[in-house]
């Protein structure tokens, strides 16, 4: 087909539309571009805000473990100061421990000398005072054997006209005496001088013996008053009056007793009786038994002790076998007594101590419950001996007369004394003052017992209340001077009786006191005493016959025993129903 020839309009219009058509392409292709430009700017921006992000993010992660690692640092820096002044400070804690050690240890030795050469200095002058006592007394003996000797013959003659001036007065006496027979009355009835000096001689007669009778009866007063035992004194075995036995029988009695006793008890001696301790504890009390006992024989110082543990434990009762087995003398008191005395408690105290330093044996002093009147005073601070933590101490209630009380007791024991050994009881040893706590050579702490320990108390006390019937108490010595001379209650000494013995049931046997003790379990001495006093009670009370004893009222006796503990322990608390 053959193309049509365009004329030249057509040419130019389509020449035209071709550029326009190819400009329109370009400008299209130029808006791609552009557009394609701006979408790649725009992921460009995106990818830099992307990576900005990124880096941004990865410099605060850095930063934060930066801070972390520092803080890691400064902790393990601090723990590592912390360590360095906690070792400086043991250090420093042990360095004086060390030092206190080493100065307590210097003071001991220095205090063992100086005891040392007193007691050295005493033995010589004792023996330098016995040689001139020796010597006076063999001058003395000698001179009056010379003058004896010089003056026989004028001694035989003035003994030669006494006898005969005697004997002359009593031949005159005797016919004065005659004469008044036979005519006495009649004289008396006419000669009224005679009859006047009878009625003066009787007169005189009766004023004599009432005299006689108020003197006694005063001086008896005033011995009591000067000689008698301290208000403060609760018990005592010292007899102030003289009418006590030699100490050397007194000691033999009282060992031969306490050594029965313990036989038929324990099967066995020692000086602790019926007291029942663990066997660590025991073998100190022995000790310290037998070193008070030499220390008494040698007339060396004596050393001062402090018991604390539970109530009912035997310290009461370790310090009478105590001062019974060394020969000592001694007298109890409480620390509750102290307190209502107010500013006389100086005074009695001073008293107490000036009365147990004129015993000729040696004194035991126990006080019991020392804690009432020895606390810690205002701004004391107490050891940590007996690893106790240490506490401040008030005054809020530690009046003015205990604190004085307190400080009396301190001055008289500063020293160790050659007469009075001081033994304090305590509950709470926490609260004692630091100056008697350093006043204590030795310290025993009495807990209450196993239940190898609560077997053989309750077997003690068994055998002592059920079988053999006697008082579950301890003698007390008498006091006053119908005591002294023995002439008490009962005509004895403390007046009391042995009871009836009680028969006991065949079913309680060794199982049935074991199976007790093992229930017992927390009980002191003086409750495991009380079970089996109450158990006492029990078979008085069941018939007015001959007592017995059963299994089942031993029984409920114990049943009933642990309750009342398990309720004491809980406070008395009443359960919710």
């Amino acid at each position: 087909m053959r193309a049509t020839p365009r004329r030249p309009h057509q040419v130019i219009e389509l020449s035209h539309s071709q550029e326009t058509t190819k400009q329109q392409e370009a400008m299209a292709k130029t808006a791609e571009m552009q557009a394609a430009t701006a979408q790649h700017q725009i992921a460009a921006e995106r990818e830099r805000g992307e990576q900005q992000r990124k880096t941004d993010s990865a410099r605060s992660q850095q930063h934060a473990q930066m801070k972390q690692y520092e803080d890691e640092l400064a902790r393990k820096r601090y723990n590592s100061e912390h360590e360095q002044t906690r070792q400086r400070n043991a250090e420093m804690v042990q360095m004086q421990e060390e030092a206190s050690r080493r100065q307590e240890t210097a003071r001991r030795q220095t205090e063992e000398s100086i005891q040392q050469s007193r007691r050295e200095t005493d033995r010589r002058k004792a023996e330098h005072e016995r040689e001139l006592i020796r010597a006076k007394s063999i001058s003395d003996a000698e001179g009056r054997i010379a003058e004896n000797r010089a003056n026989e013959d004028v001694i035989r003659r003035q003994m030669i006209a006494k006898v005969e001036a005697e004997t002359g007065k009593a031949m005159a006496l005797l016919r004065e005496f005659s004469s008044f027979m036979g005519g006495g009355f009649d004289a008396l009835l006419t000669d009224e001088r005679r009859g006047t000096a009878l009625v003066g001689g009787v007169t005189a007669l009766a004023v004599g013996v009432y005299g006689a009778r108020e003197g006694a009866r005063m001086g008896f007063r005033v011995l009591e008053k000067y000689l008698g035992q301290p208000n403060l004194v609760r018990e005592t075995s010292r007899n102030v009056y003289g009418f006590r036995p030699s100490a050397a029988k007194t000691a033999a009695a009282g060992s031969e007793t306490t050594k029965s006793k313990a036989g038929a008890n324990l099967g066995g001696g020692g000086i602790l009786g019926d007291v029942v301790l663990d066997s660590k504890l025991e073998t100190r009390v022995q000790r310290l038994a037998t070193a008070t006992a030499n220390t008494r024989a040698n007339g060396a110082p004596f050393r001062n002790v402090m018991l604390y543990g539970p109530p009912g434990t035997g310290k009461t009762m370790m310090a009478k076998r105590l001062a019974r087995h060394s020969g000592l003398d001694y007298a109890l008191m409480t620390g509750g007594d102290v307190a209502p005395l107010g500013s006389d408690a100086v005074t009695r105290i001073h008293e107490l101590f000036d009365w147990a330093s004129t015993s000729r044996r040696g004194l035991l002093l126990f006080i019991d419950e020392a804690d009432a009147f020895l606390a810690k005073r205002a701004g004391g601070v107490a050891g940590s001996d007996l690893g106790g933590s240490t506490t401040q101490g008030s005054s809020t209630n530690h009046p003015g007369g205990v604190r004085s009380a307190l400080n009396a007791l301190l001055y008289r024991t500063g020293e160790l004394s050659r007469d009075v050994v001081l033994v304090i009881a305590t509950n709470r040893p926490e609260d004692l003052d630091a100056a008697v706590l350093d006043r204590m050579d030795e310290s025993m702490e009495f807990g209450l017992p196993d239940a190898k320990a609560r077997e053989r108390m309750l077997r003690l006390y068994f055998d002592k209340l059920i079988v053999r019937g006697e008082d579950a108490g301890d003698d007390a010595p008498a006091r006053g001077l119908l005591g002294a001379l023995g002439l008490g209650k009962g005509g004895k000494r403390g007046g009391g009786k042995k009871g009836a013995s009680i028969a006991v049931d065949e079913a309680i046997t060794d199982a049935t006191l074991r199976a007790a003790a093992a229930k017992l379990d927390g009980f002191s001495g003086r409750e495991i005493a009380k079970t089996v006093a109450g158990a006492q009670g029990a078979a008085y009370g069941a018939s007015s016959g001959s007592p017995a004893l059963t299994l089942a009222m031993f029984e409920e006796v114990v049943d009933t025993k642990v309750a009342e503990h398990a309720r004491r322990a809980g406070g008395f608390a009443v359960p919710v129903k």
